[in-house]
């Protein structure tokens, strides 16, 4: 099974010096993820609270299955991140509720 995405890969790159680049890990399940996912997360949240929206919308969502493949969503479930007042973390928390409701996961 595969997850290493080049879309997602060119959205998690946007974190890094000119030149650099992120591997893709292989999780015990076989699975490949992309690494720095989180940190680009976290950027696009801040991003998205500052009023920025399409192609963060887009990257953030595109995040959604690996933060969810590596647990991310099992330390603060998607009803912890759409709780409160934030709007970044919110859009992650409901794009990660619908993906595990559409059963993806």
């Amino acid at each position: 099974m595969t997850d290493s995405n080049p879309e997602l890969a060119s959205v998690n790159s946007r974190i890094l010096a000119e030149g650099e680049c992120l591997p893709a890990v292989t999780l015990k399940d076989g699975s490949r993820v992309q690494t720095g996912t989180v940190a680009a997360m976290l950027q696009n949240v801040a991003r998205y609270n500052r009023g920025e929206r399409g192609e963060v919308e887009r990257a953030l969502e595109l995040a959604v299955p690996t933060l969810v493949k590596v647990g991310l969503f099992e330390l603060f479930s998607p009803q912890e991140w759409a709780a409160g007042d934030n709007p970044g973390r919110r859009f992650v928390g409901l794009k990660a509720q619908a993906f595990l409701d559409r059963g993806e996961a």
